[in-house]
């Protein structure tokens, strides 16, 4: 009987693999760049089943005990019908029928989401949302996403657009983002979008985010002013979501989270001042726990589901 399922997050600057054993437990791990495959679809794809198939076959698994390949993705996915209906930090993916592509090519279950709802179904089934029914898991990285849990179930929405936190508008007249809209939150605090505020604050065309995170943990005023503004866009988008979904826990993940000590009373701060009372005394606002191996756990969890669900 089939056990194994291999979980893939494709993010916008890497992928992350993972071999996931029948207990959810991941059994061996490894990871490209997203750079040389962003302009060509083609190329993406080719990486992907190579980079599958290579992970099987160093770890001596034969097709045959693959349950299913689970695939979260950055963009807007019809989970229903597998298909990437839009990619905004990846070019060239529109409408691609991604789960019939990768199924005739690997010859196993293919099941493909959006890569917050699998890091959600990851944190809420094996990490920090474990017994919550009702809850709200943002990623904070080269996008920004969002994950809803509502009433104990995972929600996509009619048309699987559900959580794209990350383009809610916070500034009718703001710059333009991505997805064409303006003063989207993302525009504000995605890591492209950091770096060029922290070039021109600190003025080194060459500082990364890790630079700025030693940088506050050194007690550089400007560095921790640089995360407490961050931390007042991510307060104000929150405290519109608090308000609209009455969450009971926030879960804040992402490379950007990292240093959410520097982040966190900022954006409680905002919370306190905006949000209405019922919902922000009953929210809890806390770190995701699986870091960067929520995607593959949640794409174990959605393989596992969908053939259940058979």
């Amino acid at each position: 009987m089939a056990k194994y399922i291999i979980g893939v997050d494709v993010g916008g600057t890497n992928i992350k693999l993972g071999l996931v054993g029948p207990s959810g437990r991941i059994l061996a791990k490894t990871n490209l760049s997203t750079k040389g495959y962003n302009h060509s679809r083609a190329k993406l794809i080719d990486g992907l089943v190579h980079a599958i198939q290579k992970l099987a076959q160093e770890n001596k698994i034969a097709r045959k005990d693959i349950l299913g390949v689970g695939i979260g993705l950055p963009g807007l996915v019809d989970f229903q019908r597998g298909v990437v209906i839009f990619m905004p930090n990846i070019r060239g993916w529109q409408n691609v029928p991604l789960k019939t592509i990768l199924q005739k090519r690997l010859h196993v279950p293919v099941f493909i989401d959006n890569d917050v709802n699998l890091i959600t179904l990851g944190e809420w089934k094996f990490g920090a949302g474990k017994e919550y029914k009702n809850l709200i898991c943002m990623t904070l990285g080269t996008g920004v996403g969002g994950g809803l849990v509502l009433n104990n179930a995972l929600y996509r929405g009619e048309g699987s657009a559900a959580g794209e936190i990350g383009h809610i508008p916070l500034n009718e007249k703001g710059p333009v983002c991505n997805c064409g809209g303006l003063g989207c939150f993302e525009r504000y605090v995605g890591n492209h979008y950091l770096l060029a505020r922290a070039v021109k604050i600190f003025r080194n065309k060459n500082i990364r985010l890790e630079d700025i995170f030693h940088l506050a943990r050194q007690g550089n005023s400007s560095a921790i002013r640089f995360w407490q503004e961050t931390a007042a866009h991510i307060g104000n988008a929150l405290v519109g979501i608090i308000n609209l979904l009455n969450p009971r826990l926030v879960i804040i993940g992402g490379g950007v989270s990292s240093n959410y000590r520097f982040m966190k009373e900022t954006i409680h701060k905002v919370i306190r001042q905006r949000a209405m009372k019922v919902q922000k005394n009953m929210v809890r606002i806390v770190r995701a726990r699986l870091w960067d191996e929520a995607g593959i756990i949640g794409a174990y969890v959605l393989v596992r589901e969908s053939i259940v669900r058979r």
